[in-house]
């Protein structure tokens, strides 16, 4: 009968069609400012992530994997839409990802084109959800908020005092006296998340999960914190008093930055480390839930589980705290793939190894396009990693980039080398071989040089400009009127510059007057009614808006810590 049925499709021209193979799920796990502080990195000798440790087991970990930009928002936007900073211009947190990129497809409508049902809780991309690009999120999509309600002190700060309107608002730790479930949060997320995976689902899903922590503040209920006594807290092994000195001026500028030393003046280095520890330990347990749902569920052996972190993290090494450096502990991020046996791009799947080659997270999407059996997108700018879940030991003969905010400012990772330009022409080399911590710049060095052209001969020429964010996407500064003989306060500025937009909406032209460290106001410029100003100023500088013909005060703004507009009312 078979045999008849293929000389009939033959004689009739008709091909027979293969049978369907079950397109794989995917399962997508973001952990936010997670640096190699895991226990199977090794990055700090007490770092309690049994579930990141086992699912490193049983997949592929890449242990030289880094991220495209050590920021949330350039770094996120290239893993979901596949494209490099250098070539979309998106480099920095203050910009707005569908100003750049208004016409990108994002990973999971890609997915959702192609069959799937495509879900996400939690953050995935930088403080909003992209509504258009998803099947289903929780916090519903519309709202464009990603984050459940989360627990925090009713007072704050709590640990760490403000240090001035320069210092993140976010930069606070404690432990909180709550169950995982009174917080919130991510147990939310994990909740919402373990559900999907608990229930069999009719077609194949891309389901993301973005748990929020160790991203500041590190409030976390007490039993994490618990796990980490304060007397036993070990400094970071990559930390060293000098390490400052052989860099060039660029790099020396990223230390010690003014968050290290205020944590270190008000005595709470090991405290913050103790928080980020306990952190990491609470993300891992809501990891916990949802790899054992997964395990226990319907779907257990058809789902790729892809996990990652979008940059590292200072915690003094380098005299730097926070983000945005090139240096590995903040572009150096977890990284592991574990795929089942059956799926269209790797029939046999992936065996528990470590590949030690250096991988970017821009080669997400194409690896995951490729393993389902799907058309790689044309703007993708990252290699499949295909050839190294079959093989992490295959021949490579790629590198990783890292682009911090100014274009032209990279790091970039090979087998052995960390090489990082500036674009003042400032550059570092070290061998990561022999200097896990990059103690020791070789720049400089005579013996050094090849490899240094070498690794210079690997890097782009051409890094696209960035692009401004609008001026109607700018955070808003409070208006804060004043009355007939009310003056504002003085200013205290104090940290980096950058641009505030001045808007005026009322129907008369105002003036603009910097109020110096003394009280006295200094003019800046006349606005029109309908027209804005551009500002470079600082953190703590206060402007005074008065009335442009009569001179009567209307009201002030207080810079915070970053670009934005400021807005005088009609």
């Amino acid at each position: 009968m078979k045999h008849s049925l293929i000389l009939l499709c033959a004689f009739f021209g008709i091909v027979p069609l293969a049978p369907a193979v079950p397109r794989p799920n995917i399962l997508f796990i973001a952990l936010d400012d997670l640096n190699d502080w895991v226990g199977c990195l090794g990055g700090h000798p007490q770092a309690r992530t049994p579930n990141l440790d086992r699912l490193a087991a049983s997949g592929i970990l890449f242990t030289n994997a880094h991220c495209p930009a050590p920021a949330c928002n350039p770094s996120r936007t290239a893993i979901f839409t596949g494209i490099s900073p250098h070539r979309s211009g998106l480099y920095e947190n203050g910009q707005k990802m569908r100003e750049v990129l208004p016409e990108a497809e994002l990973l999971p409508k890609t997915f959702s084109r192609a069959g799937y049902w495509s879900g996400g809780s939690g953050k995935m991309l930088h403080y909003f959800i992209d509504a258009r690009s998803w099947d289903e999120y929780f916090p519903a999509k519309d709202t464009e908020n990603p984050f459940p309600h989360t627990l925090y002190p009713q007072k704050r700060p709590l640990s760490l005092p403000r240090g001035g309107p320069w210092q993140y608002i976010e930069t606070d730790w404690g432990a909180l006296d709550a169950t995982d479930e009174e917080y919130g949060g991510d147990y939310s997320v994990a909740q919402w998340v373990s559900g999907k995976l608990s229930r069999k689902q009719d077609k194949p899903f891309f389901l993301a999960c973005g748990i929020y922590r160790p991203h500041e503040p590190w409030f976390v209920p007490k039993k994490y914190f618990d796990a980490f006594p304060i007397d036993k807290i070990q400094l970071p092994p990559g930390y060293r008093a000098d390490d400052l000195d052989d860099l060039p001026p660029e790099g020396k500028r990223h230390g010690p930055n003014r968050y290290f030393s205020h944590i270190r003046a008000n005595k709470q280095w090991k405290q913050a480390i103790q928080g980020y520890l306990a952190s990491i330990y609470f993300a891992d347990a809501m990891l916990g839930r949802v790899l054992d749902a997964l395990e226990s569920g319907p779907h257990a052996d058809n789902t790729i589980v892809a996990l990652w972190s979008d940059h590292g993290w200072h915690l003094g090494e380098k005299q730097h705290w926070q983000k945005f450096t090139a240096w590995r502990a903040c572009s150096r991020v977890p990284l592991i793939l574990r795929v089942p046996k059956g799926v269209p791009g790797l029939q046999e799947g992936t065996l528990p190894a470590k590949c030690s080659r250096p991988v970017s997270l821009l080669s997400l999407a194409p690896t995951l396009l490729q393993l389902c059996g799907l058309s790689p997108q044309q703007r993708n700018d990252g290699p499949s990693l295909l050839p190294l879940l079959a093989d992490p030991a295959a021949n490579w003969p790629h590198v990783a980039l890292t682009h911090l905010g100014q274009a032209g400012s990279f790091g970039l990772s090979d087998n052995r080398w960390r090489y990082i330009r500036y674009a003042g022409g400032g550059e570092e080399l070290y061998d990561v071989q022999s200097d896990p911590y990059e103690w020791h710049n070789l720049a400089e060095k005579k013996e050094h040089q090849v490899t240094l052209r070498r690794l210079r001969s690997l890097a782009p020429t051409k890094f696209a400009k960035a692009v401004e964010p609008k001026i109607a996407s700018l955070p808003a500064l409070e208006w804060r009127p004043l009355k007939e003989s009310a003056m504002p306060p003085p200013s205290k500025p104090d940290g980096g510059t950058f641009d505030v937009v001045f808007v005026n909406r009322g129907e008369r032209g105002v003036q603009l007057f910097w109020m110096d460290r003394s009280g006295d106001r200094k003019p800046y410029a006349l606005i029109g009614p309908g027209k804005s100003y551009r500002q470079i100023t600082r953190p703590g500088a206060v402007w005074m808006i008065t009335d442009g013909t009569s001179g009567n005060p209307l009201g002030y703004f207080e810079v915070g810590d970053r670009a934005a507009r400021a807005v005088v009312p009609k």
